[in-house]
């Protein structure tokens, strides 16, 4: 390859892994949130599964007490709402920026990919083993060993969810993987995707010609798109009506109520998630048919509310108390409110 520059040789990842490795228990656990969030997908756990934290994964000591945080939440809810952390250590960009910790965990210094993966498995590790179940979006498919086998939920995001790399890495892991629609916004794309991430595919991994297994719980994720919205009523009903005549497995159907789905006037209002959750689980409690497809949401939220531009802050000024350096995110106090109140919502949802 010629229109390259070699920087430097990576260690081995095993080396890293080595270097912060699970223990028994945490290894467990995974398998265990692994497990629920299935079961929260096939209908056999009737709760809501609710994936939300920092839109970036930066910097690691607000992340951090961003868990712990979430963690006594999850103890007031769990038997309505399972709470997945977002550890999204990687970033797919429109044109070009930053692309995320696991590449260059200080933003304002020159990306160091070995120090990204260091920083990115002790994060991950650290909050398994406070109990915390971890999800992230699968961006860089080729550097995915020693954080993939962490996570108890994966994303393919809209800009990822067409490409056939994705689709076939999608298929492959052992986690549940929710298929963003495109930033057009088709639904019918991104069940297209669904199906292809839940069938078997021929591919090279590692040096070795090898068959994936499939997905069987590869899922829709509503983001909304370039036209608008996707989570009003019309649009749920849609979805389940294609995937059902898809005949996918599992059909589920998890709401973004961020990106596209929280822009006002087009202007992106991280506090508009409130109001999507609350209207979609109206819509649950007077359609009881959409119970069967929709399973949960996706949130953006962060210490403190809203977010700083990388290009408007130095090194010196940046806010380090958990701020988001990407999408504006809702601050703590209004999650921890949120969340409270989507179990007591989604409670009277089952009994009615």
């Amino acid at each position: 390859m010629q229109n390259i520059k070699t920087i430097k040789k990576l260690p081995d990842i095993e080396e890293i892994i080595a270097d912060y490795p699970m223990d028994a228990s945490s290894i467990a656990q995974v398998q265990k949130d692994r497990s629920e969030v299935k079961e929260i997908l096939s209908g056999k756990d009737h709760r809501l599964l609710v994936i939300l934290g920092p839109c970036s994964a930066w910097p690691s000591e607000a992340v951090l007490e961003y868990g712990k945080k979430l963690k006594s939440l999850n103890e007031l809810v769990k038997d309505k709402l399972k709470l997945i952390m977002r550890v999204y250590i990687q970033k797919p960009r429109t044109t070009k920026g930053w692309t995320g910790p696991v590449n260059q965990p200080n933003p304002f210094a020159e990306p160091d990919i070995e120090a990204g993966a260091r920083y990115a498995r002790y994060l991950m590790v650290e909050l398994i083993k406070h109990g915390i179940a971890i999800a992230d979006e699968a961006v860089f498919t080729h550097n995915a060993k020693g954080f993939i086998e962490l996570l108890s939920w994966v994303a393919i995001g809209a800009r990822s969810t067409e490409d056939q790399e994705h689709r076939i890495f999608a298929s492959s892991i052992e986690a549940a993987v929710g298929m963003k629609n495109p930033t057009s916004g088709s639904i019918q794309i991104g069940i297209n995707s669904v199906i292809a991430a839940q069938h078997p595919h021929t591919a090279v991994f590692d040096g070795y010609q090898v068959e994936t297994r499939g997905n069987d719980f590869a899922h829709l994720v509503l983001r909304g798109g370039n036209n608008g919205p996707n989570f009003h009523l019309d649009k749920l009903y849609k979805a389940q009506d294609l995937l059902n005549c898809a005949g996918v497995n599992y059909p589920a159907v998890i709401i973004d109520t961020s990106h596209e789905n929280c822009r006002v006037n087009g202007i992106k209002k991280p506090e508009f998630q409130a109001d999507v959750i609350r209207e979609v689980l109206h819509n649950l409690r007077a359609h009881p048919k959409l119970q069967d497809v929709v399973k949960g949401f996706m949130l953006e939220s962060f210490l403190l509310k809203g977010s700083q531009k990388l290009s408007e802050v130095t090194e010196e000024s940046i806010n380090r108390n958990g701020l988001s350096i990407t999408d504006p995110c809702l601050g703590w106090e209004e999650t921890k409110a949120l969340i409270l109140d989507m179990a007591e919502l989604f409670d009277k949802v089952k009994k009615q």
